[in-house]
């Protein structure tokens, strides 16, 4: 008999048990009074943990599909966007903006690394600047690992340009801080399966008044994922088509169990947890991809393997003998990193289990530039 299936990656991440069971209960109508007093709890813990007064929309669509409305809801055809690249899921801007008709400027960083205020200052303030009518970013980049100073950004954008804020907080929402009202944020999206621990198949996303605003402006804001649509019917405590009931059913004891930790709570758990896994890994004397402390995921951590041992070999001895799922790294970055996810429901036991296992398993490969021990000893440093 084997051991549960732990999953380390950054999503989807381990589901509690009380969510299960909730996601377990028998469906209800979607028009009923007892759903509508559902999406009304959703709603308000959805504002809550997005820092807003504004409703805040539920899709039933994965993050990809906010992220679309997010577009198509206030650009029209040949609008110029400006993209801040820092790793695949934030280029993903760029490459629906660009099948949406939009034209994307880039300003692209190396893996590894965040976007910077003077970057987006320089490009702000050149000619090509004042054509932009929205810039998309990502909080947490899980390609690489990076956390964007979003605040910053936002600020930076603000101060120099009319253009609409659009901030991919899919993976950062839940585990750190992020306020879209006094960040000034026009736009977020995130989605089901990371920090809100259930599984994937619902998006939400938040729109500013000037979004709202602009959005009255755009010619084809589609259908399915028509703001105003979602607008019209949120206060109500419904949403314009059939939504997952049952994912909801889960998103609503998630909202409760992340409302008991608190925000404060949840945010020092995934930075207590970062820090383990971290520490963990430059005891052992591996490479962090991420060298800065202040720039580092707090949701995975991704480590360069030894010399001499493949990704692929450290993957699936872990799996194989602890039957625990760490991450690849993506596109370019395969076989190049492997990503320890430390995300949702993933306390520090976790933390010492899987550096305890990474341990075992790269001195069976060979690497054993430190004595058994060393890493679990550094993680549980960070616990005293």
């Amino acid at each position: 008999m084997k051991s549960d299936l732990a999953l380390m990656i950054p999503g989807p991440t381990p589901v509690p048990e009380a969510i299960l069971e909730a996601l377990s209960r028998p469906p209800i109508g979607h028009r009923s009074n007892e759903f509508k007093v559902v999406l009304q709890e959703v709603y308000a813990g959805l504002q809550w943990i997005f820092r807003t007064q504004r409703p805040v929309f539920l899709y039933t669509a994965s993050g990809t599909g906010a992220m679309e409305a997010s577009l198509i809801n206030v650009l029209n055809h040949g609008d110029e966007v400006l993209v801040l690249s820092c790793g695949v899921f934030s280029h993903r801007w760029a490459e629906i903006a660009q099948e949406l008709g939009l034209q994307v400027h880039l300003i692209e960083v190396p893996p590894g690394q965040s976007n910077t205020p003077e970057a987006l200052e320089t490009f702000l303030k050149g000619p090509q600047g004042q054509q932009i009518k929205a810039v998309c970013m990502i909080h947490n980049e899980t390609s690489t690992g990076v956390l964007n100073p979003i605040q910053a950004l936002a600020q930076t954008v603000k101060k120099h340009s009319d253009a609409l804020v659009i901030v991919d907080t899919v993976t950062s929402l839940g585990a750190t801080n992020f306020e879209f009202d006094a960040w000034g944020i026009d736009i977020a999206v995130s989605g089901s399966q990371k920090g809100f621990m259930i599984p994937p198949g619902l998006s939400f996303l938040a729109a500013s008044e000037k979004a709202m605003a602009q959005h009255q402006q755009c010619a084809a804001p589609g259908h399915y994922f028509n703001f105003s649509k979602y607008e019209k019917v949120v206060e109500k405590g419904q949403t314009p088509y059939t939504p997952a009931v049952n994912l909801t059913f889960g998103m609503q004891k998630s909202l409760a169990l992340l409302q008991e930790e608190g925000l404060e709570g949840i945010f020092q758990r995934h930075l207590k947890n970062q820090q383990m896994v971290r520490q963990a890994v430059k005891s052992m004397g591996l490479s962090l991809f991420v060298e800065s402390d202040t720039l580092a995921s707090p949701s995975v951590t991704s480590v360069l393997p030894p010399d001499g041992i493949s990704v692929d070999a450290i993957r699936a001895g872990i799996k194989e003998q602890f039957n625990i799922v760490i991450a690849n790294g993506q596109k370019n970055l395969t076989g190049k990193i492997f990503r320890i996810g430390h995300l949702g429901a993933i306390f520090p036991r976790d933390i010492l289990t899987v550096v305890s296992c990474l341990e075992v398993v790269c001195h069976q490969l060979g690497y054993q530039k430190t004595p058994l021990g060393t890493a679990v000893a550094g993680a549980q440093g960070e616990l005293l």
